[in-house]
């Protein structure tokens, strides 16, 4: 009876990890990958919302593809496409995988989010934003960021 109420709790509390309502707000299956230039994405706009990649709720969706190092290719575009007010060149480290939210878009039927953390000129911005790689959506330059120009925007 005892193996059985510790057998009951681990798997209670292992399908409560993923959520069966999916709250990320910004999804779009029909959003459309950026133009691609030298390594980055050319970002037509910069977002109006503060919590666009500053939320787990809304965060950059950049999951156009079902590879995996196409994904990691794309969060490197992503961080590429834009800089700092003032011109900074923008860095990025991972902090954590977090967030789980169920997909069809994964064999195991959740996705998580990535939580980066942003450094301009190699120092750190107190800024973090979330990459979510299964899910497709808009892709913005994140509010408090300059768009960065590539070889075929308008000067």
């Amino acid at each position: 009876m005892r193996k059985f109420s510790l057998l009951s709790i681990l798997l209670v509390l292992c399908v409560s990890c993923v959520s069966t309502k999916n709250t990320i707000q910004n999804i779009d299956d029909t959003a459309v990958l950026p133009k691609i230039i030298a390594g980055q994405f050319e970002l037509a706009e910069t977002a109006n919302d503060m919590q666009y990649g500053f939320s787990e709720f809304y965060p950059i969706n950049l999951g156009f593809s079902t590879y995996e190092n196409s994904n990691n290719q794309n969060v490197n575009r992503f961080f590429n496409s834009f800089t700092g007010v003032n011109g900074e060149k923008v860095t990025y480290k991972i902090i954590e995988t977090c967030c789980p939210f169920p997909s069809k878009h994964n064999k195991m039927g959740a996705g998580t989010l990535v939580l980066y953390e942003i450094y301009l000129d190699g120092a750190p911005s107190n800024k973090k934003i979330y990459i979510n790689t299964f899910e497709k959506g808009k892709i913005m330059c994140p509010k408090g960021f300059l768009i960065k120009k590539t070889a075929s925007s308008d000067n």
